[in-house]
């Protein structure tokens, strides 16, 4: 009678356990949806901080739920590129995204545990078994890697580890393009555009990735050709490309389900950039 006790009550406490586990997966979702199709950017600078907070709070209760530790690391990487000057600040909010998507990856997709430390064969050995089912975590980590490495640009041994990003969104690419309303493939521009063709770059093959993402979103993904200007038109100082391609993201309708936010955020860029482009080209 007693072990049949035990049974039910160890079955019910797991009930409740993946109940929790549950809403606290919809709570994320459910908020950072709201912040993604805000309109105030006022209003969001000021209010994910506390959600930070919020999802700090649910991750000590569940530390090892890959949705909240993915949903903590895309916030604390897009708050910190998207609202955050102070360099200090924000190379601690992209530490914290790089190890929050790394934990996830890692309980996701094994492999990635040592992504960092592997050799660089046997991470494109391992890449080759990914599956579609990882890309939501591969690309989650991809990303909060760059934005790591951004923030540590001054360091060359995370320069280093840029060839390992790189080859982690090559293959969300080749999992599933359009994830993401193409980011992945924006990423990739960005990569080739970092550097002029005399140290490496391959402006012309990232002119083509910044295409191709545009293309994926329909042109709605504004971000898109924020970066295709900043980083392509003004690396091969083609000023009518640039003009153009800003001009289209300031005279767009920003507003789109989990576009919004973002597009926004790529207006005041635009904005900036065509201000400063006389000083520029």
């Amino acid at each position: 009678m007693k072990r049949i006790a035990f049974l039910l009550a160890t079955l019910v406490l797991s009930g409740c356990a993946s109940i929790v586990s549950s809403v606290t997966d919809t709570l994320a979702e459910d908020l950072s949806r709201a912040i993604l199709n805000n309109d105030d950017l006022a209003t969001v600078k000021e209010g994910v901080p506390a959600f930070l907070i919020v999802l700090d709070a649910l991750l000590t209760s569940s530390p090892d739920n890959p949705n909240l530790l993915t949903a903590a690391a895309r916030l604390n990487a897009s708050y910190a590129t998207g609202f955050v000057v102070d360099q200090a600040r924000q190379t601690r909010l992209t530490n914290k995204s790089m190890e929050l998507s790394q934990r996830a990856a890692c309980r996701l997709i094994a492999w990635t545990c040592d992504a960092r430390k592997m050799p660089f064969e046997e991470l494109e050995t391992r890449l080759l078994s990914s599956k579609l089912t990882d890309v939501p975590a591969m690309y989650a980590y991809a990303s909060s890697w760059a934005g790591w490495i951004q923030a540590h640009s001054d360091d060359w041994a995370a320069i280093a580890e840029l060839a390992r990003v790189k080859a982690l969104m090559e293959k969300v690419v080749e999992l599933d393009a359009s994830y993401d309303e193409g980011a992945a493939v924006m990423y990739l521009g960005v990569f080739e555009t970092l550097l002029p063709p005399a140290m490496g770059g391959r402006p012309e093959v990232g002119r083509r990735y910044f295409e191709r993402a545009i293309e994926i979103s329909g042109g709605r993904y504004l971000m898109a050709k924020v970066l295709y200007a900043e980083k392509y038109a003004r690396l091969v100082f083609d000023r009518e490309l640039h003009d153009a391609l800003l001009s289209e993201v300031t005279d767009a309708d920003p507003y789109g389900e989990a576009l919004t936010l973002i597009n926004l955020v790529a207006q005041d860029q635009a904005a900036a950039l065509l201000k400063s482009a006389d000083e520029y080209f």
